[in-house]
């Protein structure tokens, strides 16, 4: 039986769980932010999709409006799924493994090229991959000791 706390959420999460409630918000939040001017340098080229776009998330990370509504839509999962232990796992695993084929996808298209659709840099890129071995590691290693219903087990 999971306890209320005074603000009416559940205290009993796993630290998967946790930890999936926080990579879905820190996702959501860069969402967020790749639509705010002055936090997205270069605002005024914000593109829909496509290599062409030289908005720079905190000056740096190559972003578009469909490469933010990504980053939204990863958010919102990360916290629908953060509501059980399996979930949260597959999340960090099948969403970590998304990010390393993405990460190999952004090695091995041209930034200049029509294939370069989200669109990604090299800063992108090794983002990418940094996020996916996080998110994988973070999956098998906090889903050790844990059952499928995401109770500890003895």
């Amino acid at each position: 039986m999971t306890s209320m706390s005074s603000t009416g959420r559940t205290a009993g999460r796993t630290n998967i769980q946790k930890a999936t409630l926080a990579v879905g918000a820190v996702f959501l939040l860069v969402g967020v932010l790749g639509f705010i001017p002055g936090i997205t340098s270069n605002y005024e080229s914000l593109g829909f999709a496509g290599h062409g776009s030289e908005a720079l998330l905190l000056g740096i990370f190559q972003v578009s409006i469909l490469h933010n509504i990504v980053h939204l839509l990863f958010g919102i999962a990360g916290i629908a799924m953060a509501g059980s232990a399996a979930q949260s796992r597959n999340y960090l695993i099948g969403g970590g493994a998304i990010y390393l084929v993405l990460w190999l996808y952004g090695l091995l298209i041209g930034q200049d090229s029509a294939a370069n659709f989200v669109p990604v840099n090299t800063a992108d890129n090794w983002l990418h991959f940094v996020l996916g071995v996080a998110m994988i590691g973070l999956g098998v290693a906090l889903s050790r000791g844990t059952s499928r219903a995401g109770r500890t087990t003895a």
